[in-house]
This record gives structure tokens, C-alpha cells and sequence, in this order.
């Protein structure tokens, strides 16, 4: 059985990787196909599934190419693009600006199978779980598709539903995903530095949690339980009884999208008022909870009477740890004080490396930035420039933003979008700096002080307690011959190959030039047999040496260091 098993993904895996090949040559990429290693199939393979792209193809640009090849290839690649999109600390400009333009063009699956899918995961028939249930879907996606129904109890609720068979694509995808993006990053010179491996690592980890609607209905009751004693918001109830891995049911809401602004004032709703909770709702997310939504776009918006707002689809959170919060607004208390070192310093702390980091250059930036985007008013401060200056400034000194910390920007920075769609006037750093202000003053409280020094003191207390113990057995393990240490070389690796490498062909050399001398030697002394007198053994000496010496030629000249 559990050879069927693996006999079927290996046909699913093969079949799949044939058809990626095809839309990859089809759009004019067999360059990387061959680069990368994966044109394994030989001349038969490409004849049956690589063909020449279109003349009316080639003559779109690259990245136009890209986002085609993503969007025949179907969900998993579209959601990649889209992720990508926003990472343009990344990827090339040009590249986000089109995978900008993805789009989740999926129909909606049959209404049969949404009706055999809630069966099957509850054990019963959907009239027994409901009262009502529409038969068509009110929105629908790539992943899943939303149902409005009505509870037995009488309840308005939504129903999202996973679209059947798209967890076992996403899987089979994510694994040739995966293969691809370590053999280009291997042969690919132009894609060895790009972190590729690592944004598919990211991508795999975050579209499982977002196929994971247990996980979702997780992450909305946190977030209502964090929120519930607001009252500038409303968070839909989650009903856990009817929720499994692929349904889950919330709370059907009523309101009014943010883009029909212009029914706000006949409900009496204050455009300005709404922008401004929208973003300090977010920041109380981030740094009193450090769980935010991380993607409120203006379909996950909506505005209730009295304005109230009300967040929806809680499949993407973000997550700030409280060290990386206090580095953020210690880099605010920097960049409020003018102190370029300070920001530089927790810039280090908080981002990874790729290279080299040079400390005058990146002062240097971090300086510039800060003289040219703070030293205006508020109102003045093109928070989208703003933003397209910082994600260019990380690579250019070889830092990599967390991904978390980058969707913390991407949450503010759609908010900005958000609040000029109710207000036009709207701009985000006018409620950002404030609050940065008041998290500052509230750091410097006393009252922050006597906290901060009773878990320091409660700290060095159970280090007190710990050490007698902890030097007793140090000293216990040094007289018995016990203790150990161990050293780790970082990069020893590399150089001992480099060395075995030398050592082989300076031997193979030595091999060659014994063997050409001592056929000269049997030539000359014309030891028997002869062939046209010529010593037989010295012509085979000959031969050898010559062929073992030009096959260590080519492999000096394919290492591409003569």
C-alpha cells in the first residue's frame, strides 16, 4: 500500500514538473531550466515537453514573462507573486510592479462539492447543521470560497470553506518549488546571493497558515480577546463548534465597505475619525499585543454604525516579539533625538546579514533618510516614498528586513492607502510620530522603571540561587575529567576541499611526468616487445599519460580556474 503510495506522488510529482517546464520554456526561460540542471529528460524529454516560445512572447520584457509563467502555473505561484509583490526589499522594482498585477482568477467550485466537503468533515448532512444555506457563494478565491447560512439557532454566519484538492497542489508545488529554488541558487550565478531558498522557506510556513483554518479561528479569537475591551472596534464571533481544518464559521457582519465612502455621511459616519482609528487600532495591535492583522487591504475592512470598525479574514497576523518592539521604538526615541549611531546600532540588532555591513556607509544613509523625511513638517511626509526608500536602503547594505517587521510596514503603509480613500487629507505620519511620542514618555515613566527593575531583580535573584549549584558541578566535572570543551570551526570546510583538490592534481602530475619519463626511458633502451621498433610498453605509457592529461585539463578548465 505505501508503495502505491509513493509510485502515485512520484507519477503526480513528474507529471507536475513536466507541465511547469513546458509554461517556463514556453515563455523563455529554458535558459534557467538548463542552467539549474532540471532539462534531465535529454533530447527526447525537450522534444516531448519544451517548446520555442512565441515570437509575439518574446518580445514582452522579462518580468511580463514572469508574471505570465506565474499566473498559467497556476494557485501556488499566484500567491507566491502576490507575496512577493510586497517584498520589494527583494526583488528588482520593475518585478514588484508587475507581479502587482497577479490576479486570483480561479471560478467557483460546484455548490455539490461545497455541500459533500461539510458534510464529510462534520459527519452529517448540511440541514442538520443549518437552516439556511445559500447555494451561491458570495465571494470566492484560490483557496476557498465564503457561503452566507443561517444556524439552527438562528444566526446570521459566514461559512469559509477550503476548495477541495488544494492543500495536496499546494504540497506537490512547494516540493519542486523547493528543488528549483536550491538548484538555481546553486548554479544560477545571477541568483546565488538572492536569499531564494529562504523566500520559499517563508512562503511554504506562511500559505500553510493560511490553509489552516483552525489556525485561523485561533488567531480571531486572540485577536478578539486582545481587542474585546475597545470599543472603536468589533471583532466577528468565531463559532468553534462548527469549525474544523477546512470550514470555518464566523459571525456574519453588516457594514459598509470603506470604498462607499460616499454613503458615509448619510449614516452619519466621520471619514476623518475612521482613518484615524483605523491606524491606532493598528498600532495598539503591534505594540501592546505585538499580534496584528497584517493585511488590512480594504476588502478585510468594513465601518458599523457609531464609527466602529470591524477587521475580517484573520488567515494572515503578524507577530513582533517584545525585544524586537523595544528595538523599534528605541529606533523612534533615535530617530526623534537625531541620534543616527543609536538607529544604526538596533538596525544591526534587529536585521540578519548577507554580506559585509559597512558602519560609516550605513550612518551615512541612515542620516540622509532621517534629514530628508524628518526634518518637515508631518503633514509633509510622503509615507510611500518614505517606504520605497527604506526597502532599497536594507539590501544596499547587505540586511535583510524580518518578515514580520516588513509586514509591519506593509500593514501601515496600506493603511496609508486606506484613510486617503475616506480622506483624502489623510497621512499617516501625523498619527505615527504622536504615538511614538507617547510610547517613548511612557518608557521613561517611573511607574515603568519599578516594573522594568522588579523583573531585572527577580532575574538576578534566581541567578543567585542557581550559581553555588551551578559552579559546584563545573568544579566537580574539572576534578573528575569531565568537563569538556568544544570549538567549532566556521568555514574550515571549504578551504580543506580547496586543499584536497590541490593535493589530488599536484599527485595526478606527479603520476603523469613518472609515467612520461619512464616511457621515455623504455623507448630509449627500445626494451621488447617492439611494434615497428618501438618498445610496445613505452606506447602505452604514452597513450595513458596523454589521455590522463587532458582529462585533468578539462577538469582545470569546467572549474574556471586555469
Amino acid at each position: 500500500m505505501a508503495s502505491l503510495q509513493v509510485v502515485h506522488k512520484t507519477f503526480r510529482h513528474t507529471q507536475r514538473y513536466l507541465e511547469m517546464l513546458r509554461v517556463l520554456s514556453r515563455y523563455g526561460f529554458y535558459d534557467l531550466i538548463s542552467q539549474s540542471g532540471f532539462d534531465l529528460l535529454g533530447p527526447l524529454g525537450k522534444k516531448i515537453s519544451l517548446k520555442r516560445p512565441e515570437d509575439s512572447v518574446l518580445k514582452l520584457s522579462r518580468w511580463e514573462r514572469v508574471r505570465l509563467a506565474l499566473e498559467e502555473m497556476g494557485t501556488t505561484y499566484v500567491k507566491f507573486g502576490q507575496i512577493l509583490s510586497t517584498r520589494g526589499d527583494l526583488i528588482p522594482d520593475d518585478l514588484v510592479e508587475e507581479l502587482k498585477k497577479l490576479q486570483d482568477k480561479v471560478p467557483p467550485f460546484p455548490h455539490e462539492e461545497a455541500m459533500a466537503l461539510i458534510e464529510k468533515e462534520f459527519g452529517r448532512p448540511v440541514e442538520e447543521l443549518f437552516s439556511e444555506f445559500s447555494a451561491t457563494p458570495i465571494a470566492s478565491a484560490s483557496i476557498a470560497q465564503v457561503y452566507r447560512a443561517t444556524t439552527l439557532e438562528g444566526e446570521e454566519v459566514a461559512l469559509k470553506l477550503q476548495r477541495p484538492g488544494i492543500r495536496r497542489t499546494i504540497d506537490t508545488d512547494l516540493e519542486i518549488m523547493t528543488q528549483m529554488a536550491v538548484a538555481l541558487a546553486k548554479h544560477v550565478s545571477d541568483l546565488s546571493n538572492s536569499n531564494l531558498v529562504n523566500i520559499v522557506r517563508e512562503f511554504d510556513m506562511s500559505i500553510h497558515r493560511e490553509l489552516s483554518f483552525s489556525a485561523e479561528a485561533s488567531n480571531l479569537e486572540r485577536f478578539g480577546n486582545n481587542m474585546r475591551k475597545d470599543p472603536t472596534i468589533y471583532v466577528p464571533a468565531c463559532y468553534r463548534k462548527l469549525s474544523t481544518g477546512k470550514v470555518l464559521v464566523m459571525e456574519y457582519i453588516e457594514g459598509i465597505k470603506i470604498t462607499e465612502n460616499d454613503r458615509f455621511r448619510e449614516l452619519d459616519l466621520d471619514p476623518k475619525l475612521i482613518a484615524q482609528r483605523g491606524v491606532d487600532l493598528e498600532l495598539k495591535q503591534i505594540f501592546e499585543y505585538g499580534f496584528f492583522h497584517a493585511d488590512p487591504h480594504p476588502g478585510n475592512l468594513l465601518v458599523l454604525p457609531g464609527n466602529v470598525i470591524c477587521f475580517l479574514d484573520f488567515g494572515m497576523m503578524g507577530t513582533l516579539t517584545r525585544s524586537t518592539r523595544e528595538l523599534v521604538i528605541s529606533m523612534a526615541m533615535g530617530g526623534i533625538n537625531r541620534d543616527y549611531e543609536k538607529i544604526s546600532r538596533n538596525i544591526l540588532k534587529i536585521c540578519e546579514t548577507t554580506g559585509e555591513v559597512h558602519m560609516r556607509q550605513l550612518e551615512s544613509q541612515v542620516t540622509e533618510l532621517v534629514d530628508l523625511y524628518f526634518y518637515q513638517s508631518l503633514e509633509n511626509i510622503d509615507m510611500t516614498e518614505l517606504f520605497a526608500s527604506l526597502v532599497k536602503f536594507f539590501p544596499q547594505n547587505n540586511l535583510v528586513i524580518p518578515a514580520d517587521l516588513f509586514a509591519f510596514g506593509r500593514a501601515l503603509l496600506l493603511l496609508q492607502g486606506d484613510g486617503q480613500i475616506i480622506d483624502p487629507d489623510f497621512n499617516i505620519a501625523s498619527q505615527v510620530t504622536p504615538y511614538f511620542e507617547k510610547l517613548v514618555r511612557k518608557r521613561f515613566h517611573p511607574e515603568q522603571y519599578i516594573k522594568e527593575m522588579a523583573v531585572s531583580s527577580e532575574e538576578i535573584l534566581r541567578l543567585a540561587k542557581d550559581m553555588p549549584f551551578e559552579i559546584r558541578e563545573l568544579m566537580e566535572k574539572a576534578r573528575e575529567g569531565k568537563l569538556k570543551v568544544n570549538m567549532e570551526h566556521q568555514g574550515l570546510d571549504v578551504m580543506g576541499r580547496k586543499h584536497e583538490q590541490i593535493s589530488n592534481r599536484i599527485t595526478m602530475a606527479i603520476i603523469l611526468a613518472s609515467i612520461t619519463l619512464g616511457s621515455s626511458i623504455l623507448v630509449l633502451a627500445e626494451v621488447p616487445p617492439l611494434w615497428h621498433e618501438i618498445p610496445v610498453i613505452g606506447l602505452v605509457g604514452f597513450l595513458g599519460a596523454t589521455v590522463l592529461g587532458f582529462w585533468l585539463l578539462i577538469s582545470i578548465m569546467r572549474s574556471g580556474r586555469m
